[in-house]
């Protein structure tokens, strides 16, 4: 299991595209991937789950990744936050 703690850089926050264009990132890899923020782990491969978030520019989350692409599904959603669109 990896941890990546990432700070997101999307000026507006995450809402629903930037959401959507999350989930078909993490949906990519075989790997297991967790978004854990605060007290919350929510499955990163569940539209529903990742709304629930409210996530904003700013705002610290870590990255759970575990699985035979683990590495790789780290980069790729950290890669994701990190990107200010």
């Amino acid at each position: 299991m990896i941890k990546t703690p990432v700070v997101i850089r999307h000026e507006k926050g995450l809402d629903g595209r930037p959401i959507a264009l999350l989930v078909q990132e993490a949906s990519q890899y075989a790997s297991k991937v967790y978004i854990e923020v605060d007290d919350k782990k929510i499955n990163a491969k569940s539209i529903m789950g990742m709304m629930s978030l409210n996530l904003t520019e700013g705002e610290e989350v870590t990255v759970l990744t575990e699985g035979e692409d683990e590495e790789k599904a780290a980069e790729g959603i950290k890669t994701f936050f990190m990107a200010s669109k």
